[in-house]
């Protein structure tokens, strides 16, 4: 079973950044496409990025981070990264670092692994 690490985040003023990371213990099928989901106090959790580990298609965006959030990777180290730039208010929340074995399960049902939630708070 394959293990993510999720780090980084912390608490910024609107327009800031923040950068998180999440490590896969292993390459397996279930790391395949590997991105975060957040979950804001009262509010469902929603899906946030993902792309495929080691390239291959387009990265996934939610709406509401379009353009502000960007998805790379470290192949050698198993870790990607989202920056998250002109962060607002509503994007506060516990970020969970998650995979799934494809880009139509991410998109389609919930991930098959999920990492621990870090908590990205942003100030007005």
């Amino acid at each position: 079973q394959v293990h993510l690490a999720g780090s980084g985040g912390g608490s910024v003023r609107a327009g800031g950044s923040l950068r998180l990371s999440c490590t896969a213990s292993d390459h397996t099928p279930a790391a395949n496409y590997m991105g975060w989901y957040r979950q804001a106090p009262g509010k469902e959790r929603e899906r946030v990025a993902g792309i495929y580990f080691g390239g291959g298609g387009s990265p996934y965006y939610g709406d509401s981070v379009k353009g502000r959030f960007t998805l790379s990777q470290d192949y050698a180290q198993n870790t990607v990264y989202l920056q998250m730039d002109s962060l607002k208010p509503e994007d506060t929340a516990t970020y969970y670092c998650a995979s799934s074995s494809s880009r139509t399960r991410w998109l389609t049902r919930p991930p098959e692994v999920w990492g621990q939630g870090t908590q990205v708070t942003v100030s007005s």
